[in-house]
């Protein structure tokens, strides 16, 4: 297997973990103690903060910011200029007047899990969950979790659907008492959507 391969001008830090097969591409920074796994690809300036966990199979493209706190599962997506936060409450001083250091704030944890979509441009905030295979609109702000196969969009972001593996749209087919059959009309696969979450979609037609 392939070492990784590292652009003369990224910064990795010696305390850093890169797997065989990634690509770290211009500019890019990933500091101490982020472990990135294999058969990744790291875009132009991305920032990759200390102790941020990348899976393998992973994409993040140009100018992407991943900050402490971070856990990004296998197989996942991060859009050109999205940024995955990490302080609820940012101040760049204390109430007493003083530069903020590391022991005046405390980071909330973002995790991405497998195969889900973060959109160009968008914004996650902390302490947000998003579920296996979920998509996220380009320029959204995500406030709150997002279920398993979610598809949202939007300032703050909703729910406007739910999306196959291969990214398209599902339709329903069949409701029951707490599930539902949801449809990809490409890949001709069956979801069972549980209604729960179904209940929470919004009108999307008008956007």
């Amino acid at each position: 297997m392939k070492a990784a391969t590292i652009h003369q001008t990224a910064e990795v830090s010696g305390q850093a973990q890169i797997g065989k097969g990634t690509k770290v591409w211009h500019h890019a920074q990933i500091r101490e103690n982020a472990k990135v796994g294999a058969h990744c690809i790291i875009g132009k300036g991305v920032y990759v903060d200390f102790d941020v966990i990348v899976g393998n199979k992973v994409k993040i493209q140009n100018g992407a910011s991943i900050y402490h706190g971070v856990t990004i599962e296998d197989g996942v997506f991060i859009g050109p200029g999205a940024c995955l936060t990490n302080d609820k409450y940012p101040r760049s001083i204390t109430p007493a007047g003083n530069l903020k250091v590391d022991e005046d704030w405390q980071a909330d944890p973002i995790t991405i899990k497998r195969g889900a979509s973060v959109g160009a441009g968008a914004v996650v905030l902390p302490g947000v969950v998003v579920g296996t295979f979920a998509m996220i609109g380009a320029g959204a702000v995500v406030t709150k979790d997002v279920p398993d196969h979610g598809m949202v969009r939007g300032n703050p972001a909703r729910l406007v659907g739910f999306v196959c593996k291969c990214g398209r749209k599902l339709t329903e087919r069949q409701a029951q008492q707490d599930v539902a059959e949801m449809w990809c009309p490409r890949c001709e696969v069956s979801y069972s959507i549980p209604v729960a979450d179904l209940s929470e979609v919004e009108d999307d037609s008008h956007s």
